[in-house]
């Protein structure tokens, strides 16, 4: 095994949700070498937050925190669809001048979502840029 990648899921509503349940089980059913390192919702007392706090994964209630992570992350998924949300990660990724992590929006969510073999549309078509 080489090199593992490691993600953090910003929103676990709905789409969240349905992302990180297919993810997880794409990634403990193909041996990837992929680790959910942290993830962020706003009510941590949701059964998939708890769900991934009792697993060891960092929790944030603020999504933006997820990026002074630094290094700790490769790639952060926000599918909080919210666009102040988007604007604070953009600013505290130059604020902590975190030049590692890249953020893929719910576009490429939806990307993944295709080859997960999930029913249906991720999010309904709505999909935000960065």
């Amino acid at each position: 095994m080489g090199y593992k990648i490691k993600v953090a899921l910003l929103g676990l509503g709905s789409v969240g949700q349905d992302f990180a349940e297919h993810f997880l089980e794409i990634i403990q059913e193909g041996k990837k070498d992929v680790e959910i390192v942290a993830v962020a919702h706003h009510d941590k007392e949701s059964a998939v937050a708890l769900g991934f706090q009792q697993s060891g994964v960092k929790f944030f209630e603020n999504a933006a925190d997820v990026v002074k992570l630094g290094e700790e992350v490769d790639i952060i998924f926000d599918l909080t669809g919210n666009s102040e949300t988007r604007s604070a990660l953009r600013q505290g990724m130059m604020d902590s001048n975190n030049r590692h992590t890249v953020i893929a929006p719910e576009m490429m969510a939806r990307l993944l979502w295709m080859f997960f073999d999930g029913n249906g549309d991720l999010n309904d078509g709505k999909a935000g840029g960065y």
